[in-house]
């Protein structure tokens, strides 16, 4: 088994539920005390790390004989407490980022430059709604992840029985397969556009992604789809330097079309592209096997918090963008990556302008591949027993990468044997919204259930959530059905 870069060397078996928290505890704050030594009052790295109530001691004679600490020491105690904070803070930072990052993928950016390109900034208010929700949703993961040690999948068959947790991993196959087939179809659009062919655009990325989670602790599968999911700002820049009338903008909140069947199509497909059933497996199977414990679960939550914020502004920047073009183009709908590329990237150039799109789906594509590809590894993991954690080296654990790869592998060699897949974007996005009854019902259900007492979903609370879930499923299911042309 490898190492655990944050918490040390761990040789037991990271999927035991029954792992020993308060042991991780200690390494952890060993770990934060070795990057604080520099900040210590003698300026060495070396010698017993302080507790956080002991006082620093004082070189002044006067200060040393009365105990008394200076306003220098107080200063450096302060900065040293607000500096283990922020490295607690960062090292409990990735799950929440990485499968919000994916939460913007291709399908997701496709959407949401329909919906600017056809209905302007009228579904803008929406997008805003669903921050919320989103947040209530991942927090719910995060609980359950940190107070049970154990992947979604994994308690669904535990509380439930194996057919219901079989019905629950069906359900993320289908959204994972569509999910991925999006992202390299994306990848391939942007090959395209640049000039390279579809095979070749397509093998290197599919090898990449295989390299980087066989070769990877979990640790550095973080890292560099963090990084890769930075490539996504690039639409807050496009938003930015566009041009929007601010008279339009307010209308749009004032304005919803209802009557409209392509609008309500749009509103579907939209909750299904912010809210994904493969989001829940990730964040909770990432949480079990980065090893958090209880005492980073404030940190937990900050991190969901601030990736549900940016995933939406990213969202909200692609339909501004498409939005504000289309008052002065005419709507219309957007069917190819290339057609995108010209609608968002306009005011950039034709060059830049490429560039900044291509970085921007391709990081969008490559971060949601990584995260859907490993959700089905862990989701199916849990439910026959396999062994499933990137702590494992590949000959050790050969199922989970295998059933990795296979996702990869597939939805690579079906987008390089199908015509575009674009057009199938929305369709995906709706079907996930569709998914969402399912999704949410189990979640709420372990959520009351799995956990102990003192942290299960509960009281006013649990009413809140339950309405939130309820109202948003029915408005996705009514929209979708309303809105496709029987």
């Amino acid at each position: 088994m490898r190492d655990n870069p944050i918490l040390g060397s761990n040789k037991s078996n990271v999927n035991d539920p029954c792992h020993n928290r308060a042991r991780i505890a200690g390494q952890h704050r060993r770990v934060i005390v070795r990057m604080m030594a520099p900040v210590r009052q003698n300026g060495s790295a070396g010698g017993p790390a302080a507790g956080p109530e002991r006082p620093i001691a004082s070189n002044h004679p006067d200060q040393a004989k009365s105990g008394a600490a200076g306003p220098g020491t107080e200063r450096q105690a302060d900065f040293g407490r607000v500096l283990k904070r922020v490295l607690l803070f960062l090292a409990v930072l990735g799950p929440g980022q990485i499968v919000m990052m994916a939460d913007t993928d291709v399908g997701s950016i496709v959407t949401a430059a329909q919906s600017g390109a056809r209905w302007g900034y009228e579904l803008l208010p929406l997008q805003i709604l669903l921050i919320p929700v989103l947040f209530i949703v991942q927090e719910l993961t995060v609980r359950l992840g940190i107070f049970t040690g154990k992947g979604h999948g994994e308690l669904i068959r535990e509380h439930y029985g194996k057919g219901w947790g079989w019905v629950s991993v069906g359900g993320l196959a289908i959204s994972i397969l569509g999910a991925v087939v999006t992202e390299f179809s994306g990848i391939a659009g942007v090959g395209e556009l640049m000039g390279v062919p579809r095979a070749i655009s397509l093998t290197l990325a599919a090898g990449f992604l295989l390299l980087l989670v066989w070769a990877g602790s979990y640790r550095r599968v973080e890292l560099i789809a963090f990084a890769l999911g930075l490539f996504e700002t690039a639409f807050l820049w496009v938003a930015l330097v566009s041009h929007h009338h601010t008279e339009w903008l307010a209308q749009g909140f004032r304005l919803s079309p209802w009557r409209a069947a392509d609008y309500r199509y749009l509103v579907a497909a939209n909750i299904g592209a912010v809210i994904m059933p493969w989001m829940i497996f990730f964040q909770q199977s990432a949480i079990v096997d980065k090893r958090l414990g209880r005492e980073h679960l404030h940190h937990a939550r900050w991190d969901t918090a601030i990736g549900s914020v940016l995933t939406q502004l990213v969202m909200m920047a692609v339909m501004v963008t498409t939005a504000a073009l289309g008052l002065h183009h005419g709507r219309r709908s957007l069917e190819t990556v290339g057609q995108i590329s010209r609608a968002l990237t306009p005011v950039l150039g034709a060059n830049i302008g490429r560039l900044v799109f291509s970085l921007g789906i391709l990081g969008a594509a490559l971060v949601a591949i990584i995260v859907t590809a490993l959700a089905a590894a862990w989701g199916i993991g849990e439910m026959t027993g396999y062994k499933h954690s990137l702590e494992y080296h590949p000959r050790e654990a050969p199922w989970f990468y295998g059933v990795y790869a296979a996702a990869v592998v597939g939805s690579a060699i079906l987008v390089d044997r199908a015509p575009d897949l674009i057009a199938l974007n929305l369709a995906i996005e709706v079907m996930n919204a569709l998914l969402l009854p399912l999704v949410l019902g189990f979640l709420i259900l372990l959520a009351a259930r799995a956990m102990a007492q003192p942290h299960r979903l509960r009281g006013a609370y649990l009413w809140i959530v339950t309405a939130v879930c309820l109202a948003t499923s029915s408005l996705g299911i009514y929209c979708a059905l309303s809105g496709i042309k029987w």
